[in-house]
């Protein structure tokens, strides 16, 4: 039975060394490429709008990767006087040791909806809110924080672009490969793995897969899309979806 994961690199390659460590059969397919985002270079001005005690949000590893590529780029700081927040360990844990910022967290689950559970975010009236993430996300955390009184402003750090893959040649080389596992970690990347394969190939070959992913929302979405097969892991890094894999 073969392994297919379909996230972006790195972190996508990272995934199928170490299935491929342990003695799995896995391969690589990323549905989305990332670029740096066209709102960079705009980052240190759109921080130095912020007061002491507004909030910026780490929406994901590459928000912190590019983000602080850019702040580095150009000798500034993260400043200090600011309270940092991240979807998840992973996210929190990549800001953390680039940065030795502390960085809050929700220890529950990395979903949006989680990390407004924290207290710290229901008392926010009039704080000023600034959202680190790429061109293509859900809005239910700006929703809510302005709901809550919050200012938001956002910072495109990165860009999200899909591959263009021959949708019929895609789909016989990887039933040619055995692959019977697939490993989806965002809505966007499920949407186009769905629309990629040609309708007969879905009900005979994809819908059959077992399916790996990173939340119960994307399970709902899956489900709805017609797979039965499906997991979902403890959180979207890497190890937690060897473990789903288990």
């Amino acid at each position: 039975m073969s392994i297919l994961v379909t996230r972006p690199s790195p972190a996508g390659e990272e995934l199928v060394k170490k299935l491929q460590a342990a003695g799995k059969t896995a391969f690589s397919a990323p549905l989305i490429n990332i670029h740096p985002g066209s709102e960079l270079p705009q980052l240190a001005e759109k921080l130095s709008q912020l007061n002491a005690g507004d909030m910026v949000f780490l929406l994901s590893k590459n928000a912190v990767h590019y983000a602080n590529s850019q702040l580095n780029k150009i000798n500034l700081s993260w400043p200090d006087k600011l309270i940092y927040y991240a979807i998840g360990r992973s996210t929190a844990l990549a800001f953390h040791q680039l940065t030795d910022i502390n960085i809050i967290w929700s220890l529950e689950g990395e979903t949006s909806e989680i990390l407004l559970e924290l207290p710290s975010l229901h008392q926010i009236e009039n704080k000023l809110a600034l959202l680190l993430r790429g061109n293509v996300g859900r809005e239910v955390i700006a929703h809510t924080l302005t709901e809550r009184g919050a200012s938001i402003s956002y910072c495109e750090c990165y860009l999200r672009q899909p591959v263009d893959y021959p949708a019929a040649k895609f789909s016989a080389h990887w039933q040619k490969c055995g692959v019977q596992t697939l490993i989806v970690t965002s809505g966007e990347i499920l949407q186009l793995l769905y629309n990629l394969i040609p309708e007969s190939d879905r009900n005979r070959w994809l819908l059959n897969c077992r399916l790996v992913v990173v939340s119960e929302r994307l399970a709902h979405t899956a489900q709805n899309l017609g797979w039965q097969d499906i997991k979902v892991a403890k959180s979207a890094d890497n190890d937690a979806l060897i473990q789903a894999l288990e």
